[in-house]
């Protein structure tokens, strides 16, 4: 496969990303990077991480934090590897290429019940109700196995400690898929809807909360993307290109 010979620039440039394959990074990723919380220290997990840029976009909020890249595609990985190398993280995040649901390889790399923060972008498609692509790198970063979202929601909440947070962004059709998901695990549940334009409707949510937390769930004002000119809103704009968190917190 080749290899990539010039990085994209993200976050108006504080970012570079070499990508080959699978989920290419876009708006998805940068609301979840945009949606976590500030950690003054602590484990930072980017569970399914591609080429890394939610985690690092995390490593470069959170100076004092470690991240863990969690991928299993071996090409996001290796991609992911070069990528905090090239924004010099090395001695703050790591690579873990392993498959989310082995919950061997989760213990052995010290993940259970340990991460302060995770946060997922998880395939969006469903085995069952799908066609695969014929790329196998896309279809593992598109398609969810068998269990589905449940089973990746369970596995993804196992690496957060007691009182983490955890945030997720998926298919505004599949909220009551993700609550159920959640089973109780999580309270203070946060919920921003997301708006391709104004008078659509929302094509994401960003769901975030705390793990043992018995605080109730809130339904957020959304955030609207474009314009009628099809430009960035000015608060997505500065989410893409500023850093702006999507949350005051």
């Amino acid at each position: 496969m080749p290899e990539n010979s010039s990085p994209d620039l993200l976050l108006g440039g504080r970012i570079k990303l070499f990508q080959r394959t699978g989920h290419r990074v876009g708006t998805d990723a940068v609301l979840l990077a945009a949606a976590a919380p500030a950690l003054p220290s602590g484990l930072i997990v980017d569970v399914g991480a591609g080429a890394g840029f939610v985690g690092l976009a995390l490593a470069l909020a959170n100076p004092e934090a470690r991240v863990v890249l969690l991928e299993k595609n071996s090409v996001a990985a290796e991609d992911a590897r070069r990528n905090i190398e090239a924004n010099f993280f090395a001695e703050r995040a790591e690579v873990l290429q392993a498959d989310l649901f082995d919950a061997s390889a989760r213990k052995a790399a010290g993940l259970v019940e340990a991460a302060d923060l995770v946060v997922t972008n998880p395939p969006f498609l469903e085995a069952r109700a799908s066609r695969a692509s014929p790329d196998a790198d896309r279809a593992m970063a598109h398609v969810l196995g068998e269990g589905g979202l449940a089973l990746w929601l369970k596995a993804a909440l196992a690496l957060l400690r007691p009182g983490g947070v955890f945030v997720l962004i998926h298919r505004a059709d599949a909220l009551g898929e993700i609550l159920a998901g959640l089973g109780g695990r999580l309270g203070g549940l946060e919920i921003v809807p997301i708006f391709p334009r104004a008078g659509s409707a929302a094509i994401r949510v960003v769901v975030r909360g705390r793990k043992g937390s018995k605080a109730p769930l809130a339904l957020l004002p959304g955030l609207v993307l474009h314009g009628e000119d099809g430009a960035f809103t000015p608060v997505a704009e500065a989410i893409h290109r500023h850093g702006r968190k999507l949350f005051d917190q």
